[in-house]
């Protein structure tokens, strides 16, 4: 196939998966437990007068899907950052802990320290997400880690992480029904505040994102090649810490950890575009979304009239495909 055709086919896909997104975005505020007409919907996002049914189009549906879209692209991004950084196709900010670091710093601000704003959790998920991505380098052997060895490490502190949010929540009773938002992941606490809030860190981060595919291209031909290509090494990897953080602290700071999006989707794009971060980055912040809200929609549907939250699909559908993934990976490796 000639370079220019698949070209061709790359941003005609791209197009496409933007038109799904477009429909997942229509579901996500047309179907949820609550049965509403399609002319109902069209009138509570255009023509606001505050009956019943415009408040949970307009109020609940509209900001949980849209925050539902950012934060799959954040997680998509992320994933992708993190797997070009580690050169390690099992990294994704769930896996790694990165997110449970993230919660675990939240759940101590509320608990401990009393904090119930938007804007200081968001700080106090920067903190533990930063933290955490450095303990996983540490641990993993740093020059020497391997992918199992950095899989193997978040594993491990994300355990060490859920028994310390455990047992933040059998000694503050009173303060479970905020932890047990964080520790499940969820958007149905979503508001348009919080969206407002949270939306120019993932921005800044999404923007990092795109702007690092070229050196992060040129990091996965190895170190000496890459400093050939005149890449900055040192930069490109501090950018690329500051990336995921931005976008894995912003993200758990709106609805908790969420695992797997960053891990399943740009391993599903990398098979339609080939490994080039100029194509993988776009088309996860695109596909990415589209899986979270529709397992966020899902989760609406099958458990009707309540409805089960998105952290837990995303676990379920994740866990087979990490197994498989890591399965498929050569012995020698291990």
């Amino acid at each position: 196939m000639s370079p220019r055709r698949r070209q061709v086919l790359r941003s005609a896909g791209l197009f496409a998966s933007v038109a799904v997104l477009a429909v997942v975005a229509v579901l996500g505020i047309a179907v949820g437990a609550k049965q509403i007409p399609l002319d109902q919907v069209w009138h509570g996002v255009f023509h606001y007068t505050g009956t019943d049914t415009d408040v949970v189009v307009r109020d609940v549906r509209f900001p949980r899907t849209l925050l539902g879209l950012l934060v799959g692209a954040a997680l998509g991004l992320a994933g992708t950052v993190m797997q070009a950084l580690t050169r390690n196709p099992l990294a994704d900010p769930g896996v790694l802990g990165i997110n449970a670091g993230a919660s675990a710093a939240v759940v101590t601000a509320i608990s401990f320290f009393g904090v119930t704003s938007l804007s200081g959790y968001v700080w106090c998920a920067f903190a533990g997400a930063a933290a955490v991505s450095v303990a996983v380098y540490v641990l993993g052997g740093t020059r020497g880690a391997t992918p199992v060895r950095l899989a193997l490490a978040g594993t491990a502190l994300t355990a060490v992480l859920v028994g310390y949010l455990n047992a933040v929540n059998l000694m503050d009773t009173a303060a479970l029904d905020k932890m047990r938002f964080w520790t499940v992941g969820s958007l149905a606490t979503a508001t348009m505040p919080t969206v407002t809030r949270i939306a120019p860190f993932l921005a800044v981060g999404a923007v990092l994102a795109l702007l690092l595919a070229r050196p992060l291209n040129a990091l996965a031909l190895g170190d000496d090649q890459a400093r050939a290509l005149g890449t900055r090494l040192t930069r490109t990897r501090l950018l690329a810490m500051v990336t995921v953080t931005l976008l894995c602290g912003g993200a758990t700071a709106a609805c908790g950890p969420i695992v797997y999006v960053g891990l399943m989707v740009p391993h599903a794009v990398r098979a339609l575009t080939g490994p080039d971060l100029r194509w993988v980055l776009p088309y996860s912040a695109v596909l990415s979304p589209v899986l979270l809200v529709g397992a966020d929609v899902l989760g609406r549907v099958v458990a009707r009239p309540g409805e089960l939250q998105v952290g837990i699909v995303t676990a379920l559908a994740g866990g087979p495909v990490f197994i498989y993934l890591v399965r498929r990976r050569r012995m020698a490796q291990l």
